[in-house]
C-alpha cells in the first residue's frame, strides 16, 4: 500500500457515523430493555394483587369455597400467561395480633420466661405450643384469613442472555380479611402442659 493510499483512508470518515451510533444504541438499547422488564414486572405485580384480593374478598363473604378460591387464582392468573407456576397459602388466626406470633402464652407458671409448663392458647388443637399461630386453610366465622400468592413468570425480554438475569420474574402478594358472619367464631382452648 503506497503512502498516499494510506493517507487517503485516514481522512475518510464515511463509515464513522455507524461507528459511532453502535457506540451509543448498545447502552441505550440495554438500558430500554432494562425499563421494559422493570414495567414488566410492576404491572405482574399489579396483576396478582388485584387476583389476590378479589379473591380474599370472595372467600371472606362465604361466596366461595376453600377449593374454588384457589382455582380462580389459577384461573385469573393462567388466563394472563399461561406458563406461570402459581403458589397460593391461606393461613387462618384467632386475632390479628397473631398473624406471623407464635401461640401466645396465658400463665406462666414456672420461672420468669418461656418454659414448656406454660399455659398457652391452643390455636390449632394439637396440644403443642406452635411457633406460628396460624393454622392452614380459609378458617370460620371471625377468623383473620392471611392470603399469599407467588407467581412466577416468563420475563418479557431476554435479559438473561444479555446481563445473566433469572429466566422468570417471581411476583408475591398477599392480604389479611376477616371472615365473616361476625361474633361466631369458635374461641381457642387454654392448654397447661403438666398439669
Amino acid at each position: 500500500m503506497t503512502r498516499a493510499c494510506r493517507n487517503r483512508l485516514a481522512r475518510d470518515q464515511r463509515g464513522a457515523t455507524i461507528v459511532e451510533l453502535a457506540f451509543v444504541m448498545l447502552p441505550f438499547l440495554g438500558i430500554l430493555l432494562g425499563f421494559i422488564d422493570f414495567g414488566y414486572s410492576m404491572y405482574l405485580g399489579s396483576v396478582v394483587e388485584g387476583t389476590v384480593h378479589r379473591a380474599a374478598r370472595l372467600a371472606t363473604v362465604g361466596d366461595m369455597p376453600a377449593d374454588k378460591v384457589d382455582e380462580y387464582i389459577r384461573d385469573q392468573l393462567s388466563a394472563f400467561s399461561n406458563t406461570a407456576t402459581i403458589e397460593i397459602e391461606k393461613t387462618n388466626y384467632y386475632e390479628y395480633s397473631g398473624i406471623g406470633r407464635p401461640e401466645k402464652i396465658t400463665k406462666d407458671r414456672g420461672p420468669v420466661g418461656e418454659d414448656p409448663s406454660d399455659c398457652f392458647e391452643d390455636l390449632n388443637g394439637d396440644g403443642i405450643r406452635n411457633t406460628v399461630a396460624g393454622r392452614a386453610g380459609l378458617g370460620g366465622s371471625d377468623d383473620i384469613v392471611y392470603y399469599k400468592v407467588t407467581a412466577s413468570f416468563e420475563r418479557l425480554v431476554p435479559l438473561t442472555k444479555i446481563f445473566g438475569f433469572s429466566p422468570t420474574a417471581t411476583v408475591s402478594s398477599g392480604t389479611v380479611l376477616r371472615n365473616q358472619p361476625y361474633a361466631s367464631q369458635t374461641i381457642p382452648k387454654e392448654v397447661c402442659p403438666g398439669g
